[in-house]
């Protein structure tokens, strides 16, 4: 391997040790800050500080249709100008149920917000007795849905609910087009009611009720106000390094969750180019063909695209899979500005020019950054995609905080792996006595809709309780170590804290999903989730006998390999936080059965309910 070295000791002697190009950016100034207040006016600025051509872009039937920021305006004004000729009042309620990102949601939410009236979405994929829950709780009047599976599950309960009338994005036959709403709006002679009733919506006026994904118990309504997220676009604003006017951004996040929303927010506000994923099989497709700078994501697609890159490596012969897995192995060790030595920075210079190179490539050759949510992002994930020039920022927030709190920033020594970076301006946290994190700041919600009790709940004065655990490190990085309520104590009276243990035993190749259990028993266990694509091929190259996932959960060779990986994980915890014992669930964790939120967290309460056998087995045998 040294003479490996040796012999590309020149090779990217020049590159850039900078993750980012210098930006000569245009600095937003402090006018044109002040200038937007309300959501809606976010669109505006962007038309007279870059006025985009390719605004926002969709595909078609395999081809891309790019619309301009004036045509999404001259779209939003039409949309208001129908909604006002269908009756619409300053708070009347408006559903969005799209199962893909598109320019027309984009469009739709402009338009209601300029009526004075409030957008509401709502996930896809939960079950039709959770948007009739959704729908009729919120009020809402009108729906727009994407397609006709959505149609389908919406139609199962429209009739328990007061919408006076249905539109679909998709032409589906028999069914009004939102396009319909569109010619409704053609005629420009009602436009003076829409600019008063723009003029009338005041920056604490209420914007949108999104619904939490509803980890126990029905989900709660939460109000987010146009100055929330408003602050929380042009706070975050400083954190996130782009080219304005000229960087493309590629949109993958359900737009129903607020973190993906406030993003989609920013992007306008910073003259940014987006275009919207067909869909997670299609991905790395329409990476290749955008070219996208920046792309969001939860940790679980991240850690997909890391296996598939390890994956394909695995398939590699001689020299080449030695290389490989040298350069991943020097990802992994990464630190940034420098702290690894010199040494190190040699190797990795080199690492970037003959492997690492090729998954940029991979990834559409012009990442400069990525940004994760949602849930806690391995340590792992955070050191190999910065090694490789794709760093991914980690923050940190909740719907109830519009979202975001804290983020980093690999720019000015802001990034630190392991954490979710410093507070960003504006937003005040502050560390309770029993460690949970407490928020106050313009971000911070209007409250729970139609509950004030539960408002109340998480409310001291104008403090949010997050529910998460955390603390600082002395630089003033945040660091989350749970949830706060995911706590729980063994019989022997042994704190167990869930979510560190199973990030840390989500690392092994062969676990997709983990959760780990033990309230009030004698020990920690867990129920796993197979990767189930890895584990088969695994059985192939090992030549174990299979007909179907049953027969694998049940192999001794496997259960004797799943042992050896539980064993390696464990010598991270101490005694006590130790799995002892593990059961392996027949099927896939998935949102659609119950298992996940639409933001892919564990429903621990139903799971579970789900696997109450499994329990058994492993406690009372």
């Amino acid at each position: 391997m040294l003479q490996i070295i040796k012999n590309y000791f020149f090779i990217g002697i020049f590159e850039n040790l900078i993750y980012f190009h210098n930006l000569h950016n245009q600095k937003l100034s402090k006018e044109q800050m002040a200038n937007i207040t309300r959501i809606f006016d976010f669109p505006y600025h962007q038309l007279e500080a870059y006025n985009l051509k390719k605004a926002f872009s969709t595909k078609y039937n395999g081809v891309w249709k790019s619309t301009s920021i004036q045509e999404f305006i001259d779209q939003a004004n039409a949309i208001s100008r129908g909604l006002l000729r269908l009756g619409i009042k300053p708070n009347d309620k408006i559903a969005v149920i799209s199962s893909t990102n598109r320019t027309e949601w984009n469009i739709l939410d402009i338009g209601v917000l300029q009526t004075g009236a409030q957008n509401v979405p709502i996930y896809p994929t939960i079950a039709s007795d959770e948007y009739e829950y959704i729908l009729n709780h919120s009020e809402s009047i009108y729906c727009f849905v994407s397609d006709v599976e959505v149609l389908k599950k919406l139609n199962a309960i429209k009739g328990k609910t007061n919408l006076i009338n249905v539109y679909t994005f998709d032409v589906i036959e028999g069914e009004n087009h939102w396009t319909d709403v569109l010619k409704l709006g053609e005629n420009s002679s009602n436009q003076a009611e829409v600019e008063t009733r723009k003029e009338a919506v005041k920056p604490s006026d209420l914007a949108t009720l999104i619904y939490t994904s509803g980890t126990t118990g029905k989900p709660k309504g939460v109000m987010l106000s146009h100055n929330n997220l408003v602050s929380n676009v042009l706070d975050s604003e400083k954190r996130v390094p782009f080219h304005y006017g000229k960087s493309k951004g590629l949109s993958f996040l359900p737009v129903c969750h607020v973190f993906e929303r406030m993003i989609l927010y920013l992007y306008i506000y910073c003259g940014v180019e987006v275009y919207f994923a067909e869909s997670i099989e299609k991905m790395s497709d329409n990476l290749k063909e955008v070219g996208p700078n920046v792309m969001t994501a939860v940790p679980r697609l991240y850690e997909k695209v890391y296996d598939k890159i390890v994956a394909k490596g695995s398939e590699l012969k001689g020299v080449k899979k030695m290389l490989f897995f040298w350069a991943l192995n020097i990802g992994l060790q990464f630190e940034p500005y420098g702290k690894n030595g010199w040494w190190y920075e040699f190797q990795l210079k080199i690492a970037r020019k003959l492997i690492f190179s090729k998954w940029r490539d991979g990834l559409g050759g012009n990442l400069e950054i990525m940004v994760s949510g949602s849930a806690a992002l391995q340590a792992r994930l955070s050191r190999v995609f910065a090694a490789a020039g794709l760093p991914i920022m980690e923050g940190y927030g909740l719907t109830e905080t519009s979202p975001v709190i804290s983020v980093n920033d690999m720019r000015n020594g802001g990034f630190r792996v392991g954490t979710v970076g410093k507070i960003i301006d504006n937003v005040e946290v502050k560390i309770a006595e029993d460690g949970e994190i407490l928020v106050k700041g313009p971000n911070v919600m209007l409250g729970y809709f139609k509950d004030a009790e539960k408002t109340k709940e998480v409310m001291t004065g104008e403090y949010f309780h997050t529910g998460d655990i955390g603390e600082f490190d002395v630089d003033g990085f945040l660091k989350i170590t749970d949830r706060k309520k995911e706590i729980f104590k063994t019989s022997g009276g042994k704190y167990v804290a869930p979510a560190l243990i199973e990030n840390q035993f989500k690392q092994s190749r062969f676990i997709e999903q983990i959760m780990v259990i033990g309230e009030g028993e004698k020990m920690p266990a867990a129920l796993i989730q197979l990767n189930f694509e890895f584990v088969k091929n695994w059985a192939k190259i090992h030549h174990v006998p299979f007909n179907n996932s049953k027969d694998l959960i049940t192999n001794p060779q496997l259960l004797e390999r799943i042992q050896s990986e539980i064993d390696k994980a464990n010598t991270n915890f101490g005694n006590w936080e130790q799995i002892k014992k593990f059961e392996i669930t027949p099927d896939t964790w998935t949102v659609e059965a119950g298992h996940l939120t639409p933001t892919m967290k564990l429903k621990r309460k139903v799971i579970k309910e789900i696997y109450a056998s499994l329990i058994e087995k492993i406690y009372r045998p």
